[in-house]
């Protein structure tokens, strides 16, 4: 049940930044996921379950940016 009550909050925090903020932290989040994996191949990823969290962070930003998108447009 926390973990809902985390995620919630986590959202909001997104909701509050603006489009380009965004932008960069789904930048900053895809380049983070990319050397975690090529360390998974290689066996040196200590935390895997980060892979996990930035994948949904990285989903997170990118539906409230569609949200954003979709609200400018209307």
């Amino acid at each position: 049940m926390n973990a809902k009550k985390k995620s919630a909050s986590a959202a909001s925090e997104v909701r509050s930044l603006g489009s380009a903020e965004i932008a960069k932290k789904v930048v900053a989040n895809r380049e983070e996921l990319l050397q975690l994996r090529l360390k998974k191949v290689a066996g040196q990823v200590e935390n895997t379950a980060r892979i996990r969290a930035l994948r949904r962070e990285n989903a997170r930003l990118l539906t409230v940016a569609a949200e954003k998108a979709g609200a400018a447009k209307a």
